[in-house]
């Protein structure tokens, strides 16, 4: 475990863990690096660094209005520098995925390749709609018990997971307190959401295009709402190299250490 403090003044904290490679790893929006425990052991020759974003899991909360792309890439490399890490590789789920082609864009040489987790440069509206109808809100659900439940019931697009997985999912991203569970994320997310919402979607396919040339792996859940077959087919075109995995019974996002991901994995881990 670790702390550092942003140029702006908010202190994150992020878990490094092993030796060899090393892998940025970022989390989806209102995640943190708990996202990347399943995945962990199977990876034992890279060494992971996983990131809580600015007002998320551990991390100190900061203004909503820092709580967007180009500041939390600007986060990712502020810890490689408090690191002294001239590169590194960044597994991206969701949210990561787009701060990874950002950097591919701004920052390219601080870059060894990227493996996003169900996400592209277009969104589905859907799956942005179905973000937008939890976020910033505590969960009905009065106990952790309660909450893994809800998650196996409502998960559009899973299948097949154990109820195990589910109880580790709820304890993972809602607190206990006295009044019912809370979310272990700033409720202000939700305002830095909406806002981004309110202008034209940008074109993200040339942030896509930038990782030309970088080791790229990409994992979609087969029953995505997020990242469509559509999307992914095009992305494929755009890089024939590109590794792809889709893992059956998963919608957004896949846990990673599914046996489809984690044979993109190895392989992308190899390229690197």
């Amino acid at each position: 475990m670790g702390r550092f403090t942003t140029s702006d003044g908010v202190a994150l904290h992020y878990d490094d863990h092993g030796s060899g490679t090393p892998i940025l790893c970022l989390a989806g929006l209102t995640r943190n690096a708990t996202d990347f425990d399943y995945v962990l052991p199977h990876l034992p020759d890279n060494r992971l660094i996983r990131l809580d974003y600015r007002g998320r899991g551990r991390s100190a909360r900061a203004p909503w209005e820092s709580y967007t792309i180009p500041v939390e890439a600007r986060d990712a490399l502020e810890l490689l520098d408090h690191l002294e890490l001239e590169k590194a590789a960044i597994l991206g789920t969701s949210r990561g995925g787009l701060i990874a082609m950002f950097l591919a864009a701004t920052a390219r040489h601080r870059l060894i390749g990227a493996a996003l987790n169900d996400i592209g440069p277009e969104i589905a509206p859907e799956g942005l709609e179905a973000i937008k109808g939890y976020i910033g809100r505590n969960p009905a659900a009065q106990t952790h018990a309660e909450a893994a439940a809800l998650m196996e019931s409502r998960m559009a697009g899973f299948a097949n997971v154990p109820p195990t997985r589910w109880a580790e999912e709820a304890a993972k991203h809602y607190i206990a307190t006295a009044e019912g569970l809370t979310i272990n994320y700033d409720p202000a997310l939700a305002r830095a959401v909406e806002a981004a919402g309110a202008q034209p979607a940008p074109d993200l396919w040339p942030l896509f295009d930038a990782m030309a040339g970088l080791p790229l792996a990409l994992i979609r859940g087969a029953n995505s709402d997020l990242l469509t077959p559509q999307t992914a087919a095009e992305m494929r075109r755009r890089r024939p190299d590109m590794i792809f995995a889709e893992v059956p019974d998963r919608g957004h996002i896949p846990f990673l250490d599914e046996a489809p991901a984690l044979a993109a994995l190895h392989e992308w881990t190899t390229r690197l």
